[in-house]
């Protein structure tokens, strides 16, 4: 209703205004617009008036013909101060407040208004009013030293009217006849150090908007008026004395027009660069060095944005004449590396910024220099092949990187790489220089950053392998890693002052993965190594963890051209190492398990005393889980020594898996025997072999549900009893030839390096199963990682063929040792469990003939002796009827005897 009132009250003043004097028809607009901004508040800035655009149009009028009455014949800063005293609520008289007011909300109505708004003149109007208040600084103050609340709010008005107004092009042609832009944009170049401060964001924003609606017309216009060469000379006169943030403020209000121009036509790039511009540009942004960061960021930022999107702008693209060094990555395909057509034209602007990182030392500016050189290649990859064919920037960048920040360094090499990797090219002279660079190794971290570059290109393909040999770069690792090797065998047990810390440590480290990933699937490049004499070098290595897997990658490259001489490292490096050395012996012996996959290696392993080495393992872990631990393994979590004892046994497997030799070997040397001595000294089996009184057994359980019941339920286990139930499984699996599978535990690896260790230290531990054997979250199935049966999925369930049937003695002549004191019920049932699977397990006939030449029956007699003599005994029955199979078969002579 009030919408209503308020457009019959307008139609009467449109009838009225022909016949009123214009004083009058401007004093009933005047009465008009208070009611017209009250309806506008109240009705939470919806307007609901179909005269609209004639109301803007008046008010429009009216106040550019105010501002035109107040500015007239006065001097600028009197016109300057009469233009607040209109705009401002001052006393009784507040027209120019109110029609600022009404145009301001006009102005956010639609498009057809705001063109009505244009037509008035306003826009030249208020140019130059915005020209008056940026020069002439005659701020005013409140008693506290800010700036008001009434001149804040008549500043957001005015700005927001003109940035309505000169986004759109008919603004800006607008403003050409006035002539005030060309004056507003050299005023901005050459008073900015005396401007009013107030002012200088809102102007530079009301420049950025006009920069972004040129016109030809608006073009043509400031070519005319030599307004960019005015501002760029100007600019000069002050590059040395304005702060460099306010530098690059100013100087970016005119990069903006030369920028934003250029699709339209380049006479003002053109302008700019006759006039010095880039060298203009050169001398700001270097002395933006070192600004407190986030000083000035947005406009240098803006600058460097502008300038590398001025790469792009020229009539032709930049001539080159290709010279592809060879070789090349395979799927390399020079002809195809075009994208999207955003290719470099303009060699001066980027000159700009090379030159900028090759001066400057600056993290940030020499950060933003790399960035945008990566941004360049990501709009076109030819752009890589243009630039480095013309200019060599990443060539020249090369030689004095090692000058540059370490954040810098790291990114420098970042986009090397990205050349590799993204691109699909190799760049031979980078590359040249790179490897220089790590020789002279006049900076470790550049060296050691570099080395990683290069290392990372290595893993891509095959190729970097012959490369970096034929260049030398393998031969001044080898050459590095002697001399390092020899310091560190020269202070083994010393600690000398500064050896071994930091970055030098690290780039020991790379280097080695640098060799390893050089020798891996390289028969040419591992026989280098060899040549070199490098072999007893590289296992100096082995003793330090950070050092390990990559000397284990070396070694076992080592072992594809002979054999005996890796088996012959790693097990004396086994037998050498210390008790507490438990990290060392478990990455042997996973390395170990790698090699043996091939059975070639099986003889190898023979000849080194490869089963005596291990065996010898076990031997040194006599009371490692007696329960409670004590001496050093006190301090060891029992998951860790477990974990140890699985891959023992785990190694020997593999070592006997198909190879006959090995397998007679093992046979006739006692050495099952001499496994189960080992496995029964480690503490958590009976010194001695105990049979307790029969016991009336409450429940009886087989074999898989003890396994289950000791890992995957609730029920309280005693330590001791789950440690021999796990080498009693291992032993399950050690006979059935597939303990030495790795394929149960491979997605369980990142999860060991990463926890297994840290289980190792917690005392709390020692009451779980190994970490080894955790149920890991993956997308496989649980039942494959599990060694062991579910109550539903029984061993018995389906014949077993044994393939290794020492190990069934192995576990008979533990049989006896399954005893605890204060455990009697249980250690009875567990005995009775194992002997219950023991007969299982020869129930085939197949199986009954394998262990009748293993010596299982001397076995039985002479380690269950009381069990035959004892008829009620509970193990009597299930040990008779093992013997009876095995006796069905055959007798051997000395259990005849």
């Amino acid at each position: 209703l009030q919408w209503e009132t308020l457009g019959r009250q307008f139609v009467e003043y449109e009838q009225m205004a022909p016949f009123l004097i214009p004083e009058e028809q401007q004093r009933k607009l005047l009465d008009f617009l208070p009611l017209f901004l009250k309806a506008w508040e109240q009705s939470a800035g919806v307007i609901v008036f179909p005269n609209i655009q004639l109301l803007a149009s008046e008010v429009s009028k009216l106040l550019t013909k105010e501002i035109k009455r107040i500015l007239n014949g006065k001097p600028a800063e009197e016109a300057r101060l009469a233009l607040e005293q209109l705009l401002q609520q001052k006393g009784e008289v507040e027209d120019g407040r109110l029609l600022l007011k009404s145009v301001y909300l006009l102005s956010q109505t639609d498009l057809r208004t705001m063109w009505n708004i244009i037509g008035s003149g306003l826009p030249a109007a208020l140019m130059q009013c915005l020209y008056l208040f940026f020069t002439f600084p005659l701020e005013k103050t409140s008693d506290d030293g800010e700036t008001s609340e009434n001149d804040t709010q008549t500043q957001e008005m005015l700005v927001k009217i003109m940035l309505n107004m000169y986004r759109e092009e008919q603004g800006v042609e607008e403003l050409l006849a006035a002539d005030k832009l060309q004056s507003l944009i050299i005023a901005t170049a050459s008073l900015w150090d005396h401007c009013s401060h107030s002012w200088k964001v809102p102007t530079g924003c009301v420049l950025r908007t006009i920069s972004k609606a040129q016109t030809k017309n608006s073009i043509l216009y400031l070519q005319a008026v030599d307004c960019i060469k005015i501002a760029i000379q100007n600019l000069f006169k002050l590059a040395d004395t304005l702060p460099a943030c306010e530098a690059c403020e100013a100087v970016s209000i005119i990069l903006c027009f030369v920028k934003d121009s250029y699709p339209i036509s380049s006479a003002l790039l053109t302008e700019f660069e006759n006039n010095d511009g880039y060298q203009l540009l050169l001398k700001i942004l270097l002395r933006c060095e070192g600004l407190q960061q986030n000083e000035g960021d947005p406009y240098l930022n803006e600058i460097l944005d502008m300038l590398t999107c001025l790469t792009t702008c020229g009539k032709t693209e930049v001539k080159v004449s290709g010279n592809i060094v060879h070789p090349q990555l395979p799927h390399f395909d020079f002809e195809r590396t075009r994208s999207s057509g955003m290719t470099v034209k303009n060699l001066q602007a980027f000159q700009v910024l090379q030159s900028i990182f090759q001066k400057s030392n600056d993290q940030h500016l020499c950060g933003r220099i790399l960035g945008a050189i990566g941004t360049i290649w990501a709009w076109d990859t030819v752009n890589f092949f243009l630039l480095e064919w013309t200019l060599q920037p990443i060539n020249q960048f090369t030689d004095i990187i090692h000058l540059k920040p370490h954040p810098v360094q790291v990114q420098f090499f970042r986009l090397v790489e990205s050349i590799v990797l993204d691109l699909s090219y190799i760049p031979h002279e980078i590359l040249k220089k790179v490897q220089y660079l790590i020789k002279e190794n006049v900076v470790p971290f550049c060296t050691l950053t570099a080395l990683r570059c290069l290392l990372s290109m290595t893993k891509k393909d095959p190729l970097f392998s012959d490369i970096f040999r034929d260049s030398g770069l393998l031969g001044l690792l080898l050459a590095l890693l002697r001399k390092q090797a020899k310091i560190l065998r020269k202070s083994a047990g010393t600690h000398l002052p500064g050896l071994e810390e930091g970055t030098e440590k690290e780039l020991n480290a790379v280097m080695l993965k640098m060799v390893a990933a050089l020798t891996v699937g390289s028969v040419r490049n591992t026989v280098v190594l060899k040549d070199y004499g490098m072999v007893p070098y590289i296992k100096i290595f082995l003793d330090d963890e950070c050092y390990r897997s990559a000397t284990l990658s070396i070694l076992e490259q080592l072992s594809v051209i002979n054999y005996e001489e890796y088996m012959s490292i790693v097990i004396g490096a086994l037998c050498s190492s210390t008790q507490g050395e438990l990290h060392l012996k478990l990455d042997l012996l996973k390395s170990l398990l790698r090699i043996l996959e091939s059975p070639k290696s099986h003889s190898a392993f023979r000849t080194c005393s490869g089963f005596n080495g291990l065996l010898s393992l076990l031997s040194d872990m006599e009371g490692a889980l007696q329960d409670p631990p004590s001496g050093l393994w006190a301090a060891v979590g029992q998951n860790c020594i477990m974990e140890l004892v699985f891959y023992t046994l785990q190694g020997i497997t593999a070592a006997l898996h198909l190879d006959p030799v090995n397998s007679d070997f093992f046979q006739r040397n006692n050495l099952f025997e001499k496994m189960a001595e080992d496995l029964g000294s480690l503490g958590c089996f009976c010194a001695q072999g105990e049979w307790q009184t029969s016991l009336s057994l409450e429940k009886t359980r087989t074999f898989a549900e003890f396994l289950d019941a000791a890992f995957c339920s609730s029920e309280p286990f005693p330590a001791w009893l789950k440690n021999c139930i796990w080498i009693l499984n291992f032993l399950d699996h050690m006979i059935k030839g597939t303990l030495h599978l790795e394929s149960y535990f491979k997605e369980i690896k990142p999860e060991m390096d990463e926890t297994s260790r840290d289980d190792r230290e917690q005392p709390e531990a020692q009451e779980e199963h190994p970490v080894a054997f955790k149920r890991p979250v993956n997308k496989l199935p649980a039942s494959a990682y599990r060694l062991w049966g579910s109550p539903e999925e029984k061993w018995e369930m389906r014949d077993c063929v044994i393939v290794h049937p020492g190990a069934v003695c192995v576990m008979v002549r533990l049989l006896p040792k399954l005893y605890k004191e204060g455990h009697s019920q249980l250690s009875q049932e567990i005995q009775r469990a194992v002997a219950d699977h023991i007969q299982s397990l020869v129930k085939s006939e197949k199986s009954r003939q394998v262990m009748c030449v293993s010596g299982l029956l001397s076995t039985i007699l002479t380690s269950c002796q009381d069990a035959f003599r004892d008829e009620s005994h509970p193990l009597h029955l299930p040990l008779t009827r093992v013997f009876e199979k095995l006796a069905s078969q055959s007798i051997e002579p000395d259990v005849l005897r």
